[in-house]
């Protein structure tokens, strides 16, 4: 171990033994015994200052942790040759403590070193001496404490949230960030002066001291409250409270966030959720009522319609048969201009009611082939016009979940439409199949024939009702049949589309989203 008493470096030339040299001066070197004990003879490092705190010399050992040469620390004040910012921490304190104590100790961090060095003061008769010395586990631990204190002092004062603390045995208010000062408008030793409760309107601080008894140390805890300003006027905050040590002592610390705005725009959201919702009720009931009387409206006119259409349709016939002699060749063309006129307003009447009825059917989704349907339709449609040669083609399974009454009407219309649209066709052909949607879980139904195509830029229109893209004198019909299938596809989830490549031929397909059928 070095010590004190070890040789210092050679006199400057010209300056007697035991004189050393500080610029042009030369300085007699102070006694070593002067002011220092036994045990600082064992200590690593020494240095001796002047009462102006000069460092007139030091031991190699002390040279070594402050990484400099004897020549270039001579003549500086300690604290020019520590860091700034441990002059800016101990430089004050230490002159404080040693005007009444025999000792300053401060550690400092060299982070490039990573090493840590204790640093104690005490006064001789002519200045001061400095023992340094590596610093144990007991001393970094203290610096990091010390550290770590500060640093938690930093962040409460910078907190941009009002943060207070209170005594948990005197309610007194301890300590309070400048965000608190602010956000109550107390000034800072008026708001210190306070007790808790004097926050709390409504007693709602009691209600807070009683929860503390139920809340471990460090735990946090959460509520909603008022807090009361300096001008009386009462916030709603979100408090946030945990038990801590502050200086020793059992104390609250209190975090908290102004609500006031957050819960009236919630108030406010919440009565137009409910004014909505009164008024989506309201409309509910009334939708439900037009819907009611629609449905029985159309029940009822469909009905007389009916009676009325076949009693016309049976005096037509009867007035064909009994006086067809007496008619002639125009008289026939008008009776078979009624009987005609009456089986298209009969089959409108028809088609209305489906189309009014259908989301009203009874039934459930099941799995069904719909090979077997579309081969019934079809020889329904040859049974009509035997005379017609149609290629038809069908996969012998088209297995799909869905409503099989509604899927049966829906493919009667797209057939008896393929087979409508075809008929000046020599060579016609219909093809039914059953493809992959683009949705996963989704299958795609087409029909697709190579009669008269249509414009694509009035595909659109084609799921309307009542619209037509050709005239009924060239293909006769009602335009209620595609939007009956739109209709189905709805119920089912899905939707329907149309396409004519070059307006030869069209294909219609209808999506269907496949569910778990119903167990039986």
């Amino acid at each position: 171990m070095n010590h004190f008493l070890d040789p210092l470096p050679s006199t400057p030339s010209g300056c007697s033994p035991g004189i050393r040299s500080i610029g042009d001066k030369a300085v007699a070197p102070s006694p070593i015994g002067q002011g220092w004990n036994a045990d600082d003879l064992t200590l690593d490092g020494i240095m001796l200052l002047d009462d102006q705190w000069v460092i007139i010399n030091a031991n190699a050992k002390a040279l070594e942790f402050l990484r400099r040469s004897l020549r270039e620390i001579s003549g500086y004040s300690l604290w020019d040759v520590l860091t700034q910012e441990t002059a800016n921490q101990h430089e004050t304190a230490a002159e404080s403590a040693l005007g009444t104590l025999q000792r300053y100790t401060f550690v400092v961090h060299e982070h490039f070193e990573n090493s840590w060095v204790e640093y104690t003061l005490r006064p001789r008769a002519t200045g001061f001496v400095v023992n340094l010395r590596e610093a144990g586990p007991a001393q970094k631990y203290q610096r990091l404490l010390e550290d770590s204190k500060r640093y938690n002092q930093l962040i409460f004062e910078a907190n941009p949230n009002a943060m207070w603390v209170f005594d948990r045995t005197s309610h007194q208010i301890v300590a309070a960030n400048q965000a608190a000062i602010r956000f109550y408008g107390f000034g800072r030793e008026d708001f210190m002066s306070l007790k808790m409760k004097a926050l709390f309107p409504e007693g709602e601080g009691i209600e807070l001291l009683e929860s503390l008894d139920a809340v471990k140390e460090g735990r946090p805890e959460m509520r909603l409250c008022k807090q009361k300003k300096t001008d009386g006027k009462a916030v709603l905050v979100e408090l946030a409270w945990s038990q801590m040590k502050w200086h020793g002592h059992q104390a609250v610390l209190v975090s908290l966030a102004d609500v006031s705005d957050r819960h009236l725009a919630d108030s406010c959201l919440k009565k137009s959720n409910a004014e909505l919702e009164k008024t989506l009720t309201a409309q509910k009931a009334e939708l439900h009522s037009v819907r009611h009387d629609l449905l029985t409206f159309t029940q009822a006119v469909s009905s007389d319609l009916q009676d009325s259409l076949h009693v016309a349709h049976g005096f037509a016939a009867r007035l064909a048969e009994k006086y067809s002699p007496m008619l002639d060749v125009q008289g026939h063309h008008y009776v078979r201009r009624i009987q005609a006129s009456i089986s298209q307003l009969a089959q409108l009447v028809d088609d209305l009611r489906t189309l009014a009825q259908l989301p009203l059917r009874p039934g459930t989704p099941e799995l069904i082939n719909l090979a077997p349907v579309c081969a019934m339709l079809i020889a329904s449609l040859k049974k009509r016009e035997p005379e017609r040669n149609v290629t038809i083609e069908i996969n012998d399974q088209l297995m799909l979940v869905g409503h099989k009454s509604l899927l049966t009407t829906a493919m009667a219309y797209l057939l008896d439409n393929a087979w409508k649209f075809t008929s000046k066709k020599t060579e016609a052909w219909i093809k039914v199949s059953l493809l992959p949607g683009k949705a996963s879980g989704e299958l795609v139904l087409e029909v697709a024939d190579n009669g008269a195509g249509f414009d694509s830029v009035y595909a659109g229109k084609l799921f309307t009702a009542f619209q037509r893209l050709h005239s009924s004198a060239e293909f006769p019909g009602n335009g209620l049949g595609l939007a009956i299938v739109k209709r189905v596809a709805q119920v089912h989830g899905g939707a329907v589309w149309a396409q004519s490549p070059s307006q030869a031929g069209a294909s219609f397909f209808m999506s269907l989203p496949q569910a778990q059928p119903n167990a039986h």
